[in-house]
């Protein structure tokens, strides 16, 4: 039997559990994403890297990168989508394993493993995106003369008139959580972290519903007043009491300096398909409120930027109160959205 020094200790095999749950989820979820947008696409184009297939919008991003003779993506053309599963799998069974042999020596091998592929799994990456961005086809019908369309390993890079934005999704994130989980258990395997409740707890805490993947919807955002503009008619965002955001539904955010522009722009385009729509709460200016949780009221002595003329509140009391200072009449959302 191993004796103590040998063993692990019990936030160890807990932490390991974590990150054996965090590994076996990246499986089923998008590891990586690379979004693009142009002018032409206003809603933007997204490419979902799975570790069994491709997702998003493959079959447009395909059309496009033939005109500027770049190869087009097919999961067949990747043995990475064959061996990627079974790899981060054997990750997971390893973790628990570390866990039930309660060896030290299983941790640190674990580890090392783990951070090793990690190298070699981005270095496989930024080669197939250097492969596909600098091998063209000579023949293409769009060819600027010393262009690589290689897009960035992570960030921000501009390809022509798109804008390239690579992240880890959230099974990246999962995966790179699992190897800080990894790594604080071999901190306090070396003693480096000490294992006190006050100080490990809150870890466990933190990681516990880090781990829970977000797999909400996206929400609104800040309206920066003063220096953003309307996307509707591109006046500058001045008034914080009648701002609203439209966010379609691949989350991408839509602000507008009144509600009138915000379902101007709806009704103009086809990406409001599903969106959800927010308003500025009129007497908390601050918070964007979705729809279906405010009261509308309409005229009266309401004088909103382009002249819609209505105030939201999230309060029933606040709306009933302001009914009668503003001279204003209560209006329902789906009677405001087909004016």
């Amino acid at each position: 039997m191993a004796s103590n020094d040998h063993q692990l200790n019990l936030y160890s095999r807990v932490l390991l559990f974590w990150a054996s749950i965090a590994l076996a989820i990246s499986i089923f979820v998008p590891i990586w994403r690379i979004e693009l947008a142009a002018p032409q696409y206003p809603e933007g184009l997204s490419l979902s890297i799975y570790s069994n297939k491709l997702g998003g919008n493959v079959d447009i991003i395909n059309g496009l990168n033939h005109y500027i003779g770049m190869k087009t993506l097919h999961k067949e053309d990747f043995i990475e989508f064959t061996v990627l599963p079974y790899i981060i799998g054997f990750f997971a069974l390893f973790s628990l394993l570390t866990i039930l042999l309660n060896r030290k020596k299983l941790l640190f091998v674990l580890f090392g493993a783990f951070v090793l592929f990690g190298i070699l799994a981005m270095y496989d990456f930024w080669k197939w995106e250097y492969n596909y961005g600098h091998n063209l086809n000579p023949n293409a019908a769009i060819i600027v003369p010393g262009m690589a369309y290689q897009p960035p390993l992570i960030g921000f890079k501009q390809l022509l008139n798109f804008g390239a934005y690579s992240i880890p999704d959230t099974g990246g994130w999962l995966f790179i959580g699992a190897g800080i989980l990894m790594l604080i258990t071999v901190l306090i395997e070396k003693n480096v972290l000490k294992t006190k409740k006050k100080t490990i707890m809150p870890i466990l805490i933190l990681m516990g519903i880090w781990l829970v993947p977000a797999c909400g919807q996206k929400g609104p955002e800040p309206i920066k007043l003063n220096k953003e503009d309307c996307a509707f008619c591109k006046m500058t965002i001045a008034d914080k009491r009648f701002g609203a955001e439209m966010v379609t539904a691949k989350g991408r955010v839509y602000k507008f300096d009144d509600l009138k522009c915000m379902i101007g722009y709806a009704k103009e385009n086809s990406h409001s398909a599903n969106a959800r729509y927010y308003v500025s709460d009129y007497s908390e200016p601050h918070a964007l409120i979705s729809v279906e949780k405010l009261t509308f009221l309409s005229g009266g002595s309401i004088e909103s930027p382009m002249a819609g003329n209505i105030a939201a509140f999230s309060k029933k009391e606040e709306a009933d109160k302001a009914e009668k200072t503003l001279a204003a009449r209560k209006i329902l959302w789906a009677e405001i959205f087909k004016k």
